[in-house]
């Protein structure tokens, strides 16, 4: 059955997602903050900023109207920084309406609140009817989606028929959703790897080899299991496919902006020179804090994560948080 899909982000996530549900027969509308960015697909079919080289289906409708790219949707989607996620679904809010499907694919917390985007959106839209919402997380490069490379992903909800609904009309050959109920641990392995990724960056860029790696990994995923479960989440949910599988991804691949960040941080440049380098955002940068704030509030250790706080603060350098992470007392696994 083809839904008509409103895609809010026009960012390398928000457009490969437009690609893919446009080859799935769905009508799609992609909602572009950039004029130029709605302007390059409509005519070149093609985001020539975010995601250069990727043909783009003639049937998507790319618009820097927020209110026509609503119009009529089925299912709203978005893929856009967590830092505006409040401020666009309340400029959002007058054309919505209750029996849409949202997905959210934003992978973050919100800075000032520590809350998870589906807290978020339900705190917006629920002032005027309670959603159906859903979120989408999992290991995925948008550009390797966009190609066709086999990914999985996860599709979680607290209402099972939602998710199963998404998980039907958004899977294809080359991309698998699984379901789960566990949103609390799909968001929160989504948004804290992003802080670890950013360690694992750091420890490529002092030039150190596998070993401190693996280990900033693992003991990353132990971190971000802790936290997670404290706030609510199944153990099982971070050792799956949101939590280890994103976590690896983002911590290994080249193309992980986040550790792209903690790799010229390992190489000595400054925070801000690093940001203003990149056309997109590094979720873990603003992440950091949040995740801080919110082990915080439940009494959990987060070494790793308050080590890389000290980083981009500037109040440590990379080998030094490296060196206080080894001399900490020692203890059981």
């Amino acid at each position: 059955m083809a839904l008509r899909v409103s895609i809010i982000g026009a960012g390398s996530w928000g457009t490969t997602l437009s690609l893919t549900l446009a080859k799935l027969g769905h009508a799609v509308r992609l909602w572009a903050f950039e004029p130029e960015v709605a302007e390059s697909i409509r005519v070149h079919h093609e985001n020539r900023l975010f995601l250069p080289g990727i043909s783009l289906p003639e049937s998507i409708v790319a618009t820097n109207d927020l209110a026509g790219a609503l119009q009529g949707a089925e299912v709203v989607v978005s893929a856009i920084p967590s830092h505006v996620c409040r401020a666009l679904y309340a400029q959002m809010l007058t054309h919505l309406q209750p029996g849409m499907v949202f997905v959210c694919a934003t992978k973050g917390l919100e800075t000032e609140t520590q809350m998870r985007m589906s807290e978020v959106i339900r705190s917006v839209v629920g002032t005027r009817f309670p959603p159906r919402l859903a979120v989408l997380s999992g290991p995925s490069f948008a550009r390797e989606v966009a190609r066709g490379d086999p990914t999985a992903v996860v599709i979680a909800s607290d209402d099972g028929v939602t998710a199963q609904f998404v998980q039907k009309e958004f899977s294809s050959r080359a991309l698998r959703l699984y379901t789960s109920s566990d949103m609390v641990g799909v968001e929160m392995g989504g948004a804290v790897k992003n802080v670890i990724a950013i360690a694992a960056g750091v420890v490529e860029g002092l030039g150190l080899g596998h070993s401190p790696t693996a280990a900033l990994i693992t003991r990353g995923l132990v971190e971000m299991t802790r936290l997670a479960c404290a706030c609510g989440a199944r153990r099982e949910t971070l050792a799956g496919l949101a939590g280890l599988g994103d976590l690896v991804l983002t911590s290994t691949g080249d193309l992980s902006r986040n550790r792209h960040v903690g790799i010229e941080l390992g190489k000595g440049r400054k925070l801000a020179e690093i940001l203003a380098s990149m056309r997109m955002v590094a979720e873990g940068v603003k992440t950091t804090e949040a995740t801080l704030a919110l082990a915080a509030r439940h009494g959990v250790e987060m070494p790793i994560t308050r080590q890389v706080s000290r980083i981009l603060r500037a109040e440590t350098s990379p080998p030094e948080a490296i060196r206080e992470l080894m001399e900490r007392s020692l203890k059981e696994e």
